[in-house]
This record gives C-alpha cells, structure tokens and sequence, in this order.
C-alpha cells in the first residue's frame, strides 16, 4: 500500500500439554513453546510495530515463587527487544556456569520458563504510544484464579458506555479506554464467579485451601466470557490468561476480526492469521481452523480444549481490509482472492487504455500489490488470447509463419518500474521534513517507457489518503515522461471511517470524502453538506441502535467514475505533465473475489453493529466542526 495506514493488531497464544522435559527430550530442548512464540509475533509483524509484549504463566510452582511474567516494549524494534530482555537472565545464568537446559532449573528460576505463552503486537492509535497502551495488560491478584491477562485485536465503539456500567459496579478504572474498559469487565465476572464457588464450597464445608484448587478446577469460563462480552459493540479477537492455568480466545459474533488456532496432543497454538501457523507449525492450511464468529477456544489447566459459543452469531462480516491488504498473502485463500481482485480489473483498465496495448506499460506499486499485479496481468492475457484467435481467423489461413509468429508471442509490456526503498521509509519520522523525503521513498526504472508516447498503469492495492500518491509516486513516475499514469486501486474507493481495529477515524483523511466535497462546492451543493450535517446534529444524543448513517448522503449525487476523475485532479501534481486517471475497483467485484468476507463497511457505510453508525455520525460532526478528534 502506497499510503501507510495502521492496524491493530496481532495475537499469538501458546498452551504446551506436555512437560517441559518432553520437549527437551524430543526437540532438544525446554524452550520450544518460547521459541514458536518468538516465531508466530516475528511472522505477524506486518501487524503492529508499534509496540510489541509477552506474558508467560507457570501453572504448578509453589506459593512465594512468581508464577506470572511479562516484558512489553515501544522499542523501534519491538519484538527484538521484548525476546532480548527475555533471554537476558539464561545468558547471565550461562556466565555463571549454570546449565540453562536443565528444565527443572528453568521451571523454577527463569522467568519465561512455563505451560502458557500469550503475545501482542500493536499498532498505536491517535498517538497513544506509551507502554501503558501495550499489550498484554494484567489485572492481578493474591488469588491465582483471579489474576486475568489480556491481549487483543480490537476495538470497541461503545467504550463511554461500558465505562459508566463500571462506574456503577463501583469501580475506579485506571484510564478510559477500551483495553481497560475490556480488561475490567472481564475481571468483574471473573471475580464474581471466583466469590459464587468459594461461596459453594465454605457452605459444602471445605477449608480455606482446600477450595482454592476446586475453584482453579471448575472456573466456568464460558460463563465469564457470556456475562463480560455481553454489550460489547466492535469487533474483537481477545486472548486471556488466568494465574492458575486456564486460557481462552474469544471472537466478535459478526467474525470481524481474525482468529485461528491449531492443536495436536502436544501444543495449542493460537494466531490472528492462518498462514503464520502453517509456516510455524509446518502444518497443512486444513489442519489450521478458525475460531467461528461468537465462539471462545478454552483451554483448561489439565488441558481440555473446547469450542464454545459465547454470543449468537450475526451475519459474518470479517474484515474485507484482511483479504486485500492486512493479512499475509501466503495463505492459501488470501492469495487467490487477490488475484482475483486484479483479474476483475481488467476490461476496466483495457477500456481505459483503448486497448493499446503497444503504448502501455504494466506494473505495480510494491509490495503487497504484487499479487494483486499477477491477477490483472491474467486477464489482461485472457483478453489477448481471445484477440489472437480471432486475428488467426480473419487470417484464414493465408498468413505467412512470420505474422503468425507476430500475432502469437505478442504480450502486454510488463515492467518493474517503482522500486521501495524501505531503508529510507523507516527513517522518515519527521512531520517538518516529512514532505521532502516521502518523494525519494520510491527509485524508477529508467529508459523503459517511450516519452510522451507510453501509457503507464501501474496498481496499488488501496488508495486512502493519497499523500504518497501526490507526494512521492506520481512526481517519480512522471520522471519517466509517459504521456499518461493509470492509477489503479484493487479496492473500491474508502469512503467512511473504520472502528473496528484500522486506524481510519478521521474522514477528511480520506481522498474519496474530500474529492466528493470538492464535486459538491463545485456545483453548488453546499447544501447537501449543511442537510447532513444537521441530520447527524439531531441525532447524535440517540441510542445507538437508533441512529442512521447519513454520510452516504454525501455520496449519493455522484457516480464512482465521477468521484475517481475529481480525485485523480485533486491527486495530479501541479508540476506533473502526465495525464493522470485513477481506476478503482467496484464494490460488486469486491464481493466476486471476497465472497466469504464481505465487511465492507469502509467502501460502502454498512456497518455490522450499531457503534458503526454512531462512529460516523461523530466522525461528521467532528469534520464540520472542525475538531481534530477520533469519533469513538
């Protein structure tokens, strides 16, 4: 993606069902569990660089000894960081001449030595960046069975009103945010049914530490979870520790945000993509599984893992922003969808060119619209196979070996024209002189494209904002003299803010809001803006539930191809001397090739829970007042 747009965020859960002797005598040695977790966060860094933690739980030491661990970072390289800090105390016992291999010296001496692993990686948010707001979060305890940890890939829309159930439970929290608001409610329930079976068993006559174990044994889980989850508006996928042993991942009813696990008699792995456990685990795609939309993975002390449903599943809308860009496309589904995606735009992008495909030249802005890329160029090929069958007929067998030579090896022109320097990415950090370095972010290749005469389409998986657009690539693909830049987006135009997990709050960030805007000043249609703006006004004290998106209101006199024309001069360079055209693609054909995953909400303003509504409303009001505030 051209535009660096956030997501939050990774997850990665480990449950070893064996000792850690078993491991060392099989894999040689103890640390297999933490070394599949260093591996699941460094294959799910495309998720969250921001910040990155672990927790590890020891599940039978003895009281006194410190059974809960976590180490988080806001390092430039998080994960690094976290797994140096973590392997700091072996080297400092290897200087020693301890034998760090021994399992029952690292079971009780190493911190990170235990049965259950959980890891995050995150993405910061509105600037919120500390190590406050890394995951994973804890709620501790004296009683084992009431220490609770947290770590999710989640937002949540209502988050003032959980806040004020809070309150009115009589609690204090520590900061009004959904990670806490979350965390909080969880332990609520948590602690609720530890006091209703210490209650049980100090009426069935049981003593004091007798009941302790008898409550780690039949904490119900899915009841915690029931009772926690049952008003929350977002989408989630959050992954719990508690202090004895037991662990859980639950997931949004709609299915909005990702989670899938695998399990064999030896290890439980949980993570937010399927192809990261695949790599890690070197199982094949159908022994991974996903966790159904409304549904927590259990996994108890002794071990028993078991699915069960904790809200009423709604019709699934998982994140479509997952299948074209987020995800890793290794997997097996993603990849293919991606490829259609490019597929799908072709006779768009042929038409566009009218079909000359002597003055075009194909290509793609990396990385990950490479696949996207592939796709296009098949149908592109499609199209030619169609024309040469038809230039052999009209032939009618009266071409020489030459012309049919000509006619069968003619193909698009197919380059590598952008080249990503990432080095430089990384360093540009400076809003002062941000502007100056983002046009150098991307190298050319020259002496590839005729001057003035070529065409050059070159696709981009997504075009949300538009500032590397306008900033660095059409000013360095200008450099190369075509007569012409096709810029072409595999998803539809982003129109509406997201709050289920993408950093996309604020809608002025958006080039299809503003370009649209423009299209409505331009015309005379102010009053459009100030109707909306007044219907959102009066609604904006309602539940919820009762509100309306009015925002596609601002949408609604224009076709798409209006809109892409305005943005595309609204995007061209004043000192670009290429024409510039942007092709996106259309909804209908977004659901073709995602059929299974069709949260669309960004391109289209349907929103799967209520929040969704209320978020854009805010968002609106925000813009027309001009407050520069996230709408949830």
């Amino acid at each position: 993606m051209s535009d660096q747009i956030k997501h939050e965020c990774g997850i990665a859960l480990i449950r070893l069902l064996k000792p850690l002797s078993y491991y060392k005598k099989k894999y040689g040695t103890w640390r297999y569990g933490l070394n599949k977790l260093y591996l699941l966060m460094e294959k799910q860094h495309n998720r969250g660089q921001d910040g990155a933690g672990m927790v590890c739980v020891k599940d039978h030491l003895s009281p006194g000894s410190t059974y809960m661990n976590r180490y988080r970072s806001i390092d430039q390289n998080p994960i690094l960081d976290v797994f140096d800090k973590v392997n700091k105390p072996l080297k400092k016992a290897q200087r020693k001449g301890i034998d760090v291999e021994n399992c029952d010296w690292a079971y009780e001496n190493y911190p990170f030595a235990g049965e259950l692993y959980l890891g995050h990686l995150r993405y910061g948010t509105f600037g919120k960046n500390s190590i406050d707001f890394v995951h994973p979060v804890m709620r501790q305890n004296n009683w084992k069975s009431r220490n609770l940890v947290l770590a999710g890939n989640f937002n949540l829309t209502n988050t003032d009103e959980l806040f004020k159930v809070l309150i009115e439970l009589g609690q204090h929290p520590k900061a009004y945010t959904d990670t806490v608001t979350a965390l909080e409610k969880v332990g609520h329930f948590l602690d609720e049914e530890n006091q209703l079976l210490f209650r049980k068993y100090k009426n069935e006559g049981y003593r004091n530490n007798e009941i302790s174990p008898l409550i780690e044994k039949n904490l119900d889980i899915q009841n915690i979870l029931e009772r926690a989850t049952k008003d929350w508006d977002g989408g989630y996928a959050m992954a719990g520790l508690i202090g004895h042993g037991d662990a859980f991942v639950v997931r949004d009813p709609w299915g909005i945000r990702p989670a899938h696990y695998y399990q064999d008699d030896e290890i439980v792995v949980v993570a937010s993509e399927r192809p990261v456990i695949q790599t890690v685990m070197n199982v094949s795609w159908e022994k991974v599984h996903e966790i159904t939309p409304g549904e927590a993975l259990i996994i108890k002390k002794k071990g028993n893992v078991s699915r069960q449903m904790i809200r009423v599943p709604h019709k699934k809308s998982s994140c479509s922003f997952e299948r074209i860009y987020f995800s890793r496309g290794s997997d097996r589904n993603i990849y293919r969808e991606r490829k259609e995606l490019g597929r799908l735009l072709s006779p768009a992008i042929l038409e566009t060119i009218n079909y000359d495909f002597e003055n075009t030249v194909f290509s793609y802005i990396p990385n990950t619209s490479e696949t996207a890329f592939y796709g296009m160029i098949e149908g592109i090929r499609e199209y030619l196979t169609d024309w040469k069958i038809e230039r052999l007929k009209e032939g009618n067998g009266k071409l020489t070996n030459d012309e049919i030579k000509k006619i069968i090896s003619f193909e698009p022109r197919v380059e590598k024209i952008a080249i990503k320097d990432v080095k430089l990415r990384t360093f540009i950090a400076d809003d002062a002189h941000r502007d100056d370095l983002v046009a150098h972010v991307y190298d050319v290749t020259y002496g590839v494209v005729k001057n003035k005469v070529d065409t050059l389409v070159v696709i981009d998986d997504s075009i949300v904002r538009g500032t590397t657009l306008k900033n660095s690539i059409l000013r360095i693909l200008d450099r190369l003299h075509p007569k012409k830049i096709i810029v072409v987006s595999s998803a539809p135009q982003i129109r509406y803010p997201d709050c289920y997990g993408i950093d996309m709050a604020q809608l002025d960030k958006f080039i299809a809001f503003n370009a649209t805007i423009e299209l409505l000043k331009d015309q005379g249609k102010e009053h459009i803006i100030e109707e909306v703006y007044r219907k959102c006004k009066d609604q904006e004290n309602l539940p919820k539930e009762e509100m309306v998106n009015y925002v596609r209101e601002i949408y609604r006199s224009f076709t798409p191809e209006q809109i892409s024309a305005k943005i595309a001069e609204v995007l061209k360079p004043e000192d670009c001397e290429a024409e510039v055209e942007i092709v996106y693609q259309s909804i209908e054909n977004l659901h073709k090739a995602c059929p299974n995953d069709t949260g669309d909400w960004y391109f289209t303003g349907n929103y799967p829970t209520p929040g969704g509504n209320r978020v854009v409303n805010a968002s609106f009001i925000n813009y027309m007042e001009g407050k520069n505030e996230r709408a949830y």
